[in-house]
């Protein structure tokens, strides 16, 4: 079915197929520059930079790194926030053919020595903030050049200062240090041209690293060609250009905010609004003033949104699109975000997609003109999927549950320093081409929309059964309490596993015995007897990831641990 492609009747004006120019990350950056040399590339806090301005900026700091000594075929480790200093570096280091490894700024110093390590790093860029959390282990890792940003640098003089006031003077005083040079003085010197390295388009240019909640960090190795087609695509699907713009809310260490909010923005030649640290204030502030066209987020972040009376009162008939990946979408959520939207004057829907890490990011996404519920939409162009039975390569059938698979140009060339991992992932199917083995579950109807079930490694099994945590939750998120839930299973002598359910209610007051059984109650007239919880622990918080999911497996630790306590 998948060979057909049943989902291109749905595209409209988007292409089957595009062209990409088959060139490094920064020459395709470059030929965005030459079609918008005077529009707006990126806000930050008020400062802006013309794509002419933006590509000064990275040709500097290209002479920079090459005064350095950073060469083709090098790493170096980038451990910022969303901010000017992050993306010019990014583009910089593309351009001299070195490698760009992305880490959160909030890593710990184990962390930290863990991705200096793996990607063998010689160079990192970092916060003065963080320095501490650097010089703590430097002596452990390769690096020999630990070059040091402040949050000011990029600021106007009025909010350096206001920064300084408030935060900046908490900053410890970084020690004399052979190994440190600073952004600033770097960029105020005066350095040699440097060529553009000469560099194929499929050669590795990022590593990005998958969510350390499910066990060892594993760097997934990107190329140049995946972050060009990946960026193109999702601009072709958003029709993105010169005068929109997208609020940059997700962080740039992921591929959802350095492949979408960032980098797709720049291929469509609009603007990306830079936000180092996400609250609901700050957001709500930036779409009153700013009017982005665009939003893209976690469901976290739709829900914090939609309960802030900043963004409940403001204008939002600039939205174009809004779209949430990364994570299950409640619906719930999705209803509230829409009322105040409509209330507001917008007349968008908030749209899921898919994507995975393995893929830079977003490979699936809704159509503007075809909402389906429970959909995560349709294979941007270029990208094939197809539903597997599941530790099979074999197709399986119409609406039957299976493994999504992937191919096309934004795939991954594999693990770095993981040969069996990558080879137990990307395999050749009997059609000749190598899929992704994505690991999550899903089905795909008649038209080529795909439907979310849930992530392989979350599957519950009780008394034998298969129970989908994804699909429980959903029906506690319709009911009127809840909030925010999320669902593991515990080990159990007699079931192997069974079900217990976490709950954040709208009103904490409700939370006990009573709500309990409602809640059962509620779970048991939608799901057969063995998905429905037998436990539900209500919270008034539960524990987030880092890019804002919910840490499913910090909670699956705690109740371990509380076994092992009882059992002594």
């Amino acid at each position: 079915m998948y060979e057909t492609k049943p989902w291109l009747k749905f595209y409209e004006d988007v292409p089957e197929s595009i062209p990409y120019p088959r060139v490094s990350m920064f020459e395709a950056l470059m030929l965005s520059v030459e079609r918008n040399p005077d529009s707006i590339a990126y806000d930050f806090m008020g400062k802006t930079a013309t794509y002419r301005a933006f590509a000064d900026e990275i040709e500097k700091f290209s002479t920079v790194l090459a005064h350095l000594g950073l060469k083709k075929g090098d790493r170096i480790t980038i451990s910022m926030p969303t901010s000017p200093q992050g993306i010019i570096c990014f583009y910089a280091v593309n351009k001299l053919g070195a490698v760009a490894s992305m880490i959160h700024p909030l890593s710990t110093p184990s962390e930290i020595e863990f991705y200096l390590n793996l990607s063998k790093s010689t160079f990192a860029l970092t916060l003065d903030a963080f320095y501490g959390r650097f010089s703590e282990i430097l002596d452990k890792t390769a690096v020999k050049t630990l070059i040091l940003t402040r949050v000011g640098d990029y600021l106007s003089p009025v909010k350096r200062f206001g920064f300084y006031v408030t935060k900046g003077r908490k900053i410890p005083t970084v020690p004399a240090d052979a190994r440190v040079k600073w952004w600033k003085e770097l960029m105020a010197g005066d350095y040699p041209a440097v060529p553009t390295a000469d560099i194929d388009t499929d050669d590795l240019a990022v590593i990005l690293y998958s969510g350390g909640t499910t066990g060892v960090p594993k760097g997934i190795m990107l190329s140049n060609m995946n972050f060009i087609s990946e960026g193109t695509q999702v601009a072709e699907w958003g029709k993105l250009s010169g005068g929109d713009s997208m609020l940059a809310i997700l962080p740039i260490f992921h591929g959802f905010g350095l492949g979408v909010c960032v980098n797709a923005v720049f291929m469509g030649g609009a603007t990306s609004i830079l936000v180092p640290t996400f609250t609901p204030e700050t957001v709500a502030k930036l779409v009153k003033t700013k009017k982005p066209s665009f939003m893209v987020g976690v469901p976290t972040l739709y829900e914090a949104l939609s309960t802030n009376k900043d963004f409940q009162s403001a204008d939002l008939s600039c939205l174009k699109a809004t779209f949430s990946g990364a994570d299950t979408l409640p619906r719930s959520v999705k209803e509230q975000f829409e009322e105040i939207v409509s209330r507001q004057g917008g007349k968008v829907k908030l749209l899921e997609g898919y994507g995975l890490t393995e893929a830079v990011t977003a490979i699936m996404a809704t159509p503007l003109n075809d909402y389906r519920e429970g959909s995560m939409g349709l294979p941007l162009s270029d990208m094939m999927a197809k539903v597997v039975t599941q530790d099979t390569t074999e197709e399986a059938p119409i609406g039957e549950d299976g493994e999504i698979c992937i191919h096309g140009p934004a795939v991954m060339l594999g693990y770095l320093e993981q040969p069996e991992e990558t080879a137990n992932t990307l395999k050749e199917h009997a059609d000749g081409r190598v899929w992704l083995h994505t690991g999550d579950i899903a089905s795909m109807d008649e038209d080529g929309f795909f439907y979310f079930k849930l992530r392989l490694k979350r599957m519950i099994k009780s008394s034998g059964m298969n129970v989908y945590p994804t699909q429980v939750e959903t029906v506690l998120c319709k009911h009127p309490a809840v909030r925010m839930t999320c669902v593991i299973g515990i080990p159990d002598k007699a079931q192997v596993e069974r079900v217990k359910a976490f709950v954040i209610l709208k009103d904490s007051a409700q939370a006990g015995g009573d709500m309990e059984k409602v809640l059962i109650d509620h779970c048991r007239k939608d799901l057969i007897k063995w998905s429905c919880p037998r436990e539900i622990e209500f919270r008034e918080t539960l524990p987030m990831t880092l890019v804002g999911k919910i840490a499913y497996k910090e909670l699956e630790e705690e109740e371990i641990e509380k076994l092992k306590e009882v059992n002594g």
